[in-house]
């Protein structure tokens, strides 16, 4: 598969290697979450934002949130254990994942990090970033959470 510039996309190759079925959106760059869902032609809780957390010195992991929702630290740190977490800057967030912000998504990142789901991501068909600007998989959110082997839980709030 091949990104809007025609180059090797590793998100859409790791999609289609984990053997779910997915359709893919391409749109031009959106400025906007509420753009880019409109783009894609779904309601803002059903596009999924990738937000990579530190939680420790090269420890990182991938937090599935609703577009509409947001990460509650409290009980995402609940979760996991830990006292304290952290977002990278743009440059380790690239860095570790391989992708820069507004095209990460866990689906052929560098690193296998642990990935944790809103529980809401779950019973729904859902739209996760593909890896370039304006390019998006629609996949059932049982079957994403499966190939992600994701942690499901209410780790978000309302935005």
């Amino acid at each position: 598969m091949t990104d809007l510039d025609g180059g090797a996309n590793p998100a859409l190759a790791a999609l289609g290697a984990a053997g779910i079925e997915f359709t893919v959106t391409r749109h031009g760059r959106v400025s906007s979450l509420a753009e880019a869902a409109a783009a894609r032609g779904i309601d803002p809780a059903a596009l999924l934002k990738t937000i990579v957390v530190r939680r420790a010195d090269d420890d990182f992991l991938f937090v599935l949130v609703p577009g509409d929702r947001t990460i509650s630290w409290p009980k995402l740190r609940e979760l996991l254990g830990v006292s304290r977490l952290s977002m990278p800057d743009a440059g380790t967030a690239r860095e570790v994942t391989g992708y820069e912000r507004g095209t990460i998504t866990p689906f052929g990142a560098l690193h296998a990090w642990p990935v944790i789901a809103d529980a809401r991501v779950t019973g729904r068909v859902v739209s996760i970033g593909a890896g370039a600007h304006g390019v998006a998989a629609t996949v059932d959110g049982d079957d994403l959470v499966r190939a992600l082997a994701a942690t499901v839980a209410d780790v978000t709030e309302p935005a």
